[in-house]
């Protein structure tokens, strides 16, 4: 009896057909089936790479309803791919209720990485990525986009964002006005393809030409946006802590660690750690 097959999670080009890479087309061609988001334009991409294989309708609205065919396929022996229409599986695409059951029954889950349009717009946007968050898709409706950004404006890793063409106007402008106009930015457009732009300045600059210039609400977008400068803990912020410390610990033990929370030298804490356990001084302005 052969044992269960593999999932196979298949990055796929975000736009130009040579990334596409040797291990990717291997598995594509070796696969009992694909799984893929959109049938026909999967297909369309498999014939442009020379392939034919049997193509399995995985999205959104049907995922949950595929979870027990898919894993009985795989539970019988059957190798699958799974692709989204571009780029890597499950980054703001399905997926992920598939590997999450494959995982359940104890079936191999194996990544075969490529492009991500999140990364390569990172790699060239010129802004810090050694730490950045990824928010994906903001929420389409206003009032929702503006509470979520209101939320995300403190956030010191740089941001990564995806947005449409005919919202990226209305988000640049939201994102000016959460996160300030000098805040640099840059609207990554149409990654790989013919007409890649890279459009680089403050949130300010980029909402403003936005509004005059049609080519940037042309494609897919990427919108990377700087982080929040860190805020430096404030000695009213040490009491806080140490108030907390104090109550289990003595003066030097609690210092050394609301030291190590905060950032604060350890002799301030040391310091202020001895004015309040003697229950002396109000807190400092």
């Amino acid at each position: 009896m052969t044992g269960p097959g593999v999932l196979y999670v298949v990055a796929t080009p975000i736009g130009n057909m040579g990334d596409i890479s040797a291990r990717a087309r291997e598995i594509l061609a070796a696969a009992g089936a694909v799984a893929a988001e959109d049938t026909r334009r999967s297909g369309h991409f498999l014939r442009e790479l020379g392939l034919e294989r049997p193509l399995i309708s995985l999205h959104e609205h049907n995922e949950r309803a595929r979870l027990a065919e898919l894993v009985a396929r795989l539970r019988a022996g059957e190798s699958l791919a799974l692709i989204s229409d571009a780029g890597t599986p499950l980054v703001s695409d399905p997926g992920y209720l598939l590997v999450a059951a494959a995982i359940e029954a104890g079936i191999a889950v194996t990544p075969v990485p490529g492009p991500s349009a999140a990364i390569a717009a990172l790699s060239a946007a010129g802004l810090p990525c050694d730490r950045f968050c990824f928010e994906g898709f903001l929420p389409a409706r206003a009032a929702a986009r503006r509470r979520r950004l209101a939320a995300l404006a403190a956030e010191s890793r740089t941001l990564v964002l995806y947005e449409a063409p005919h919202r990226i106007a209305a988000c640049l402008e939201d994102l000016a006005s959460a996160c300030g106009e000098g805040r640099r930015a840059c609207v990554a457009r149409e990654i790989t393809k013919r007409f890649e732009t890279f459009y680089r300045g403050s949130l300010g600059e980029l909402a403003a030409r936005a509004k005059s210039d049609a080519d940037l609400a042309r494609g897919e977008s990427v919108v990377i946006v700087e982080g929040a400068p860190e805020a430096e803990p404030s000695l009213a912020q040490l009491d806080v802590v140490l108030e907390v410390l104090l109550r289990h610990l003595p003066p030097s033990a609690a210092a050394a660690a609301a030291a190590s929370l905060t950032g604060l030298r350890r002799s301030d804490a040391y310091a202020r750690a001895l004015v309040l356990s003697k229950g002396a001084d109000p807190a400092p302005t």
